[in-house]
């Protein structure tokens, strides 16, 4: 049996997920749920892992959920622990100290789509497609409304949660869900340099920046601001952060100490 998550390194520091159950367009079962889930847990302790990438194989980028799978055990104590262990994961995506970034391919519905919305950033190609589809089988798409309302402004979230209706790259990317629209041939090549301009920024402003981007957006103005001024005082401790206005000062590039220690 294949392994449902495949992880490799291109360069140092990145490490890339590969969801990897092409033959259904990487539905999100319990099983591919948890082996995403133990990888986090262990980058979440990786220090040589700078920025992740997740990429899938075949055709599709993601499905969402099994609905085979959700069907065959149809009660609510299943649901939930199905729905708690998904929202789980997303969470854990925010909560890496690495920025995430989404390598889109193909179509990312539902909990795809979901997936696609909780990453820090995310490249597609031009050939993809999104959707939160749920509401047409009947089911509305609670748990991607939360990623997804968290990205688009309201009324193109409410458009796509409560028509089904599926989004292009193009639009996809007006509407804020992802960053970049690339060609498909050059689509790996885009995501890996955009992981790269990350790379070449020193890993304690980058982790700090990212903690503090999401603690401070779901609170008041008053707290984020408490939160702002902490993360920068604690920033400017950091021996990058004075060597990089050092640098500036003296009007020559910085030596980050990362860089050093390679």
């Amino acid at each position: 049996m294949s392994a449902l998550i495949l992880r490799s390194s291109p360069v140092a520091g990145v490490v890339v997920l590969t969801l990897n159950r092409p033959d259904v367009y990487n539905a999100l079962s319990e099983g591919m749920l948890a082996a995403l889930q133990t990888e986090f847990d262990q980058l979440a302790s990786d220090k040589t892992a700078r920025v992740v990438i997740i990429a899938a194989n075949g055709r599709a980028f993601c499905a969402g959920h099994d609905l085979k799978e959700m069907r065959a055990e149809p009660s609510t104590e299943y649901y939930q622990r199905l729905f708690n262990q998904c929202s789980q994961l997303m969470l854990s995506l925010q909560k890496l100290p690495q920025p995430v970034i989404a390598q889109v391919h193909g179509t990312a519905t539902a909990a795809g789509c979901q997936l696609v919305a909780m990453c820090d950033l995310a490249v597609a190609s031009t050939t993809s497609r999104f959707a939160v589809s749920g509401v047409t089988l009947g089911l509305f798409c609670s748990t991607p409304a939360v990623a997804l309302s968290r990205n688009l402004p309201r009324k193109q979230a409410l458009h796509m949660l409560l028509t089904g209706d599926f989004i292009d790259a193009q639009t996809a990317l007006t509407n804020h869900l992802v960053n970049e629209v690339v060609e498909p041939q050059n689509l790996e090549q885009a995501t890996l340099a955009l992981a790269q301009k990350i790379l070449s920024k020193p890993p304690a402003a980058v982790t700090l920046g990212k903690q503090l981007f999401y603690k401070q957006i779901e609170t008041s103005l008053e707290h984020a601001y408490e939160l702002a001024s902490q993360t920068m005082a604690c920033n400017m401790m950091n021996p990058d952060a004075l060597e990089g206005i050092q640098a500036f000062i003296d009007k020559r590039p910085p030596t980050w100490a990362i860089k050093n220690q390679e």
